[in-house]
C-alpha cells in the first residue's frame, strides 16, 4: 500500500541523515599521516645495493612468468562477472516487461469497464424510447386517434383556427414517427456499443495472457540465471585460488629480488601513492558531504521524486496481490522527459547520487525514492547477503538520482540505454550516463567529470567514486538533461 505524503517526506529526511553520516564515516575514516607512515627503512652500503641488484637481475624471468600467470587469471575473472552482470540484467528486463505487460492488461480491462457502462446507457435510453412510444400507443388506442382530433376541433372560432390546429395534429403525429425512429437509432448504436465491448473484452484477454507469459518468463530467467551463477561462482572461486597462489608466488619472489634499492624505491612509490590516496579520499568525502548538504536542502527535488515514484509498480513484483500495491484511480503516463532543465538540474541529478556515497551494494535495490532492500538471485548476490542489505544496484542508483529531476527510469540498463539522447562516448559531458557491456546489458555509472563517474559496482562493494573505465564501455553515452 502507498504511504501517505508525511511518511515518505519522513523518509526522505531520514535517508539525507543517513547519506551525511554515511559521508561522516568516510572522513572520520581518513588514515592520518603519522599513523600511516612506517618506520625509516636502512640505509644499505653500496656493495649491498651491488648484491640486491644481482639478485634482481636473477629473478627478471621468474617474476615475469608470475605476473603473466595473475594478468590470465584476471582476465578469466572479469570474463565471469561480465556473464554474471548480464544474467543478472536479463532477470530485470524480464520483470520489466512483466509490468509492462500487465499494465497494459489493468488499461484494457479499465476499456470494458467503459464499453460496459456504455451499453448500461444505451439499454437505459432504449427503455425509456419505448415507455415514450408504450405511452403514446396507450393513449392513441384509448382516445381515439379520430376523437382526438374532433375534440381538438371543438370550440375553434372560425376556419383559420381549424387549419392551424389540422398543422398541430400533423405535427404530433410527426413527433411519434421521430420517437420511432430515435429507438432504432438507439438500437443501433446499442448493436454498436456492444461489438466494442467484445473487442475491448478480446484485447484484455491478449494482455492478461502476454502478462501471464511474461511472468513465466521472468521465473525462467531467474532459474537458469541461479544456476548459471552456481556454476560460475564456483568457476570463479578456483580461478580466485590459482591466482592468489600466483600472487603469493610473486610477492615471494619480489621479496627476493628486490633488493635493498628495490626496497627504498618501493618505500617512496607506496608513500606517493598513500598521499595521492589520501587527498582523494579527503576530497571526495568532502564532495560528498557538500552533495549530501545539498541533496538535504533541495525540497523541490524530493517532491520531483515523490510525483516520479508514485503509481510506480514495484519491478520486482512479480504477482498481482504481491505487496499490497493497487494503481493510482486516475494516472497519466509518466514523462521522461525532465520537468526542469540546464545546469541546475544537473547538479541535482549528481548531488542525489552523490548523497549516496557509501551505502551498500544490493542487487536489485533502489528506487525514485531511495535506497530499498535487495533481493535474491541465487548465486553471488545471495553469498554477499544483497537481500538483507538495504541499498542500489547500478541501475537503482540512476533512478534514484534523475528522479530529482523529475524523470522517471526502468530498472534494467539495456532501458535505461534508450531513454534520452545517445552522443557519442568521447563527446560526453558532466551528468551523463555511462553503459558497459553488450547493448548496455552490464553495468551503468555516472559520469561526473574530470574522468571521474559515480557507480554502484557490484555485491560486496558500495556505492563509490571511481575513474572511468573505457574498456568494454559502449559507443554511447546518454544524455538525459540538456
Amino acid at each position: 500500500m502507498r504511504r501517505p505524503a508525511f511518511a515518505r517526506t519522513r523518509s526522505a529526511g531520514a535517508r539525507a541523515l543517513l547519506g551525511a553520516s554515511v559521508v561522516c564515516a568516510l572522513v572520520a575514516g581518513l588514515p592520518g599521516t603519522a599513523g600511516a607512515v612506517p618506520p625509516p627503512p636502512p640505509n644499505p652500503s653500496d656493495s649491498e645495493i651491488d648484491s640486491g641488484n644481482a639478485r634482481v637481475s636473477e629473478g627478471v624471468t621468474q617474476v615475469g612468468d608470475l605476473i603473466n600467470q595473475v594478468a590470465t587469471a584476471n582476465q578469466q575473472l572479469a570474463r565471469l562477472d561480465d556473464e554474471v552482470a548480464i544474467k543478472r540484467e536479463d532477470v530485470n528486463k524480464a520483470l520489466v516487461d512483466l509490468q509492462t505487460a500487465r499494465d497494459e492488461a489493468a488499461a484494457a480491462g479499465v476499456q470494458v469497464d467503459q464499453s460496459q457502462q456504455a451499453l448500461r446507457d444505451a439499454g437505459t435510453q432504449i427503455d425509456q424510447a419505448r415507455k415514450r412510444f408504450t405511452d403514446y400507443a396507450v393513449s392513441s388506442y384509448t382516445k381515439g386517434r379520430n376523437v382526438a382530433s374532433l375534440s381538438s376541433f371543438f370550440g375553434a372560432d372560425g376556419p383559420e383556427d381549424i387549419l392551424d390546429r389540422a398543422q398541430m395534429m400533423r405535427m404530433l403525429s410527426a413527433s411519434q414517427k421521430a420517437v420511432l425512429e430515435n429507438l432504432e437509432r438507439a438500437r443501433t448504436e446499442q448493436a454498436n456499443r456492444d461489438s466494442a465491448a467484445r473487442e475491448a473484452k478480446q484485447r484484455a484477454d491478449a494482455a492478461a495472457g502476454a502478462a501471464e507469459n511474461k511472468k513465466a518468463e521472468a521465473e525462467q530467467a531467474i532459474a537458469a540465471a541461479r544456476n548459471a551463477l552456481q556454476e560460475q561462482a564456483a568457476h570463479k572461486t578456483q580461478i580466485e585460488s590459482e591466482r592468489d597462489g600466483a600472487q603469493a608466488q610473486l610477492d615471494a619472489a619480489r621479496a627476493n629480488v628486490s633488493g635493498l634499492q628495490g626496497q627504498r624505491d618501493a618505500y617512496l612509490e607506496w608513500d606517493n601513492q598513500r598521499r595521492a590516496e589520501e587527498a582523494a579520499a579527503a576530497a571526495a568525502a568532502a564532495a560528498a558531504a557538500e552533495a549530501a548538504r545539498r541533496a538535504a536542502a533541495d525540497q523541490a527535488s524530493r517532491e520531483r521524486a515523490s510525483q516520479v515514484a508514485d503509481g510506480e509498480r514495484p519491478h520486482t513484483q512479480l504477482d498481482d496481490d504481491e505487496g499490497g500495491w493497487t494503481p493510482p484511480a486516475q494516472s497519466a503516463p509518466r514523462p521522461m522527459a525532465p520537468s526542469v532543465t540546464g545546469a541546475g538540474a544537473i547538479e541535482t541529478v549528481i548531488d542525489r547520487g552523490m548523497s549516496q556515497l557509501g551505502l551498500p551494494y544490493a542487487w536489485g535495490g533502489g528506487n525514485a525514492n531511495g535506497p530499498t532492500l535487495g533481493i535474491r538471485d541465487g548465486g553471488v548476490a545471495d553469498s554477499y547477503g544483497d537481500f538483507n542489505k538495504v541499498g542500489f544496484d547500478c541501475s537503482g542508483l540512476m533512478i534514484y538520482a534523475f528522479a530529482g529531476a523529475g524523470i522517471s527510469l526502468p530498472h534494467y540498463t539495456g532501458y535505461q540505454y534508450t531513454a534520452g539522447t545517445q552522443v557519442p562516448s568521447s563527446e560526453m559531458r558532466r551528468g551523463d550516463m555511462i553503459f558497459y557491456g553488450p547493448n548496455a546489458s552490464q553495468h551503468v555509472a555516472l559520469y561526473l567529470g574530470d574522468g571521474q563517474m559515480l557507480e554502484a559496482p557490484q555485491s560486496g562493494s558500495t556505492v563509490r567514486v571511481s575513474p572511468v573505465r573505457w574498456d568494454g564501455m559502449t559507443p554511447y553515452a546518454v544524455r538525459m538533461v540538456s
